[in-house]
């Protein structure tokens, strides 16, 4: 069979994008192949509505928007027009429609925009019976609402990670490992890697070395090929409890590496430590950056919230309060170093702030640490990192189980897109957290609840 042939079997497939999938991607609607793709008039709404604001999704509101002005010219909106490119589809605008053998605002009820979109689908679903038309949208609730009236519908799979249990996690073990090495590791030498059982890697990796009786903690480093012992250095007065505590910390004190990104279950000492790296190094840097995105409880923004700015976000930091406040109590018998910690905050050495409050920032010589980096989209963390000037370091921590957005998991958040498409790169590092170090009480909760 010609390819002319087989191409003429490929079936035509008609998507119908939601809101969320524009701010997840503002670039989403090029990335359906040969297949046509619609978009809801009343998404336009939505996006004009958010147009306005320093937060990334205001940001892709406004990108989306100049797209389909690009990509329409002088023609009109409501019809069929060729995307860029030979293999590409078609997009249209879809205005307001009223199905004829379902209406979805008479089963779900009137007065929001989501049933008005899945009235833009059944509509071109009655329009075009030849086509497989199918709804794309991050919102689970929409995807099984279109679903429950006949309607296919996705999520958006561009940027998702396909096995997430299978996420890179910074970590090797090897066994089998000769004596003689672990004898030149405990003098601080290195060792060649070539001898050992590590698969090729192109960047840092650290590795757990076991032997007859013996083991070790090592880090690997690509451009040498060689494995360096990595020992249980104290930073800040805080001690690492577990080696990959201690990796954790060798990646966020080597000058080198100015990526490192550190998951792992509440209690794991993810913020902590990177926190105290922060202080450890702090004559390195300008200012240390200690961050959070904010997400509102019940979908309002903090202007809900009574009290000043201050007042605002206060709940939101509070967890870095708590981990700064520990770190002050470890210095309980030296009252000096409780002043510096205290001044380090009131002269705005250290600065913990919500993350949309430092957008559109270039960061020179910043120590920056992004915490709950898993509520944030792919974009988003290619936007932060991008904003990274000259000597700043970048720390993102952060659980990709534990996620409070309701238009990501664990598959297409941006601290799992960054693990996976940044572990080969030489100025990043990773380590993944297993054990739990706030109680015995906290970890029964997280292994047996």
């Amino acid at each position: 069979m010609s390819k002319a042939a087989k191409h003429s079997f490929i079936e035509k497939k008609i998507f119908v994008l939601d809101t969320s999938v524009i701010l997840y991607d503002h670039n989403a609607f090029n990335n359906f192949q040969e297949h046509d793709v619609a978009i809801p008039i009343q998404v336009l709404e939505e996006l004009d509505n958010m147009k306005n604001g320093n937060e990334t999704r205001n940001a892709e509101a406004r990108s989306f928007i100049r797209l389909m002005d690009g990509a329409s010219g002088d023609r009109i909106m409501n019809q069929w027009i060729p995307l860029n490119g030979l293999k590409s589809g078609r997009f249209r605008v879809v205005m307001d429609n009223v199905p004829k053998q379902i209406d979805a605002e008479t089963v779900f009820g009137k007065g929001k925009f989501d049933h008005r979109i899945l009235n833009a689908a059944l509509g071109l679903k009655q329009e075009f019976p030849e086509k497989k038309v199918i709804l794309v949208s991050k919102d689970i609730c929409l995807r099984l609402k279109a679903k429950s009236l006949e309607l296919y519908a996705e999520d958006y799979e561009t940027g998702k990670i396909k096995n997430v249990d299978e996420l890179y996690t910074g970590k090797a073990v090897l066994n089998n490992v000769p004596d003689d090495l672990f004898k030149l590791l405990k003098a601080g030498e290195s060792i060649a890697a070539s001898g050992l059982d590590l698969q090729d890697r192109a960047a840092n990796h650290f590795c757990i070395l076991k032997g007859k009786r013996k083991t070790a903690a090592t880090w690997y480093n690509s451009g040498s090929g060689r494995l360096y012992p990595v020992g249980k250095r104290s930073i800040f007065n805080i001690s690492p409890r577990n080696d990959e505590q201690s990796f954790a910390i060798n990646a966020l004190l080597n000058p080198d590496i100015k990526l490192v990104t550190i998951q792992g279950k509440a209690g794991t000492g993810k913020t902590l430590l990177a926190i105290a790296g922060a202080l450890e190094q702090r004559k390195d840097y300008r200012q240390i950056y200690v961050t959070r995105p904010i997400v509102a409880l019940s979908n309002k923004d903090i202007g809900f919230l009574p009290g000043d700015v201050k007042s605002k976000i206060d709940p939101y930091m509070a967890p870095i309060w708590d981990n700064l406040r520990f770190i002050k109590e470890q210095f309980n018998e030296d009252p000096k170093m409780q002043g510096r910690i205290d001044e380090f905050v009131s002269t705005e050495k250290i600065v913990i702030t919500p993350l949309a409050y430092i957008r559109g920032r270039t960061l020179s010589k910043i120590f920056f640490i992004v915490d709950e980096a898993q509520n944030l989209t792919p974009h988003e963390i290619k936007t932060i990192i991008s904003r990274a000037g000259e000597d700043t370091k970048i720390i993102f921590t952060g659980d990709i189980y534990q996620i409070d957005t309701p238009y990501l998991d664990a598959e297409s958040n941006g601290l799992s897109y960054l693990i996976e498409h940044a572990k080969d790169h030489p100025l990043y590092a990773h380590v993944t957290l297993d054990k739990g170090e706030r109680s015995e009480l906290a970890n029964l909760a997280n292994d047996l609840l």
